[in-house]
């Protein structure tokens, strides 16, 4: 997979909101679902991720939260999708400070941001994956072996990965941060980092064409003696609740007729990751 420029994406995004701006007319005050129906458009916060949501090498805004948004905002009445790219971890602060409508990008569903956001139901469930050099020298499998090797330990910017490491008995403080999955390949290739933590699905993916690194099996992390399954879902303004119900309504029919392991099998994703779990469950 080759590297994608985040200030290209976002250069692009520029000029199709420009676009999009100039349709808009002026849209009344009132409950956000309403006002979007109005104005036609919604702005989708993405991280530039690959599958989640990013712009491809031939400049289109995709991935599989994207190509989802499109499906399900047409459905309510929503015609047009607005990307506005960001760091990771300024998503949450960025849909709360209102620069964007909605988070598509596969956010995992977890107590802490439940505290500041609502979720609709998850679109996927996911392990994690390691990705290491070839043949895998310091045998790290999951989050206890790399305590357990001293392993130099690195994972995205407010990736859920870092508190799995913390539980695992691994320091904060010597953790290394890297903007995404594309620069955690790159240190574990150039041995600055041992392994780089990740979804297994973007792990796999990215080192499809790598011929120094690869990735481990999928595994659950375990925490307090639970494995732990993740799943990534759409994320609104707490709020917002007449419009994530209204999400929820077609991504559950979407799920039933089969539609949903459609839209998301060109991304990666296999049917071990459909799901059947709920946003409740996960912010328990």
């Amino acid at each position: 997979m080759r590297r994608r420029s985040l200030l290209f994406g976002t250069a692009a995004l520029g000029a199709a909101g420009a676009l999009g701006a100039a349709g808009c007319a002026k849209v009344p005050s009132g409950n956000t679902l309403a006002r979007l129906k109005s104005q036609g458009t919604v702005r989708l916060g993405i991280a530039g991720e690959v599958p989640y949501g990013y712009i491809n090498d031939q400049g289109e805004f995709t991935g599989e939260a994207v190509e989802l948004a499109k499906i399900i905002f047409k459905r309510l009445g929503i015609a047009h999708v607005q990307p506005v790219a960001t760091d990771f971890s300024s998503l949450i602060p960025g849909l709360n400070s209102q620069q964007f409508d909605v988070v598509s990008a596969g956010m995992y569903i977890n107590k802490e941001r439940c505290a500041q956001v609502i979720f609709a139901d998850p679109e996927y469930q996911m392990l994690d994956s390691f990705i290491v050099r070839k043949g895998n020298p310091k045998n790290l499998h999951n989050y206890e072996d790399v305590v357990k090797r001293h392993a130099k330990f690195g994972t995205g910017t407010g990736y859920a990965e870092i508190a799995y490491a913390v539980a695992a008995g691994y320091r904060e403080k010597d953790i290394v941060i890297l903007q995404d999955q594309v620069a955690g390949l790159n240190a574990v290739e150039s041995g600055r980092i041992d392994v780089f933590a990740g979804t297994a699905l973007t792990a796999r993916s990215v080192v499809k064409k790598s011929s120094k690194a690869e990735a481990t099996e999928a595994f659950a992390t375990v925490i307090d003696g639970k494995k732990k399954i993740d799943g990534g879902g759409f994320t609104f303004r707490p709020t917002d609740t007449e419009l994530r119900d209204a999400f929820n309504v077609e991504i559950h029919k979407m799920k039933k007729s089969g539609e949903l392991f459609r839209v998301l099998q060109p991304f990666g994703f296999t049917k071990a990751e459909m799901t059947t779990l709920t946003a409740k469950e996960l912010c328990a």
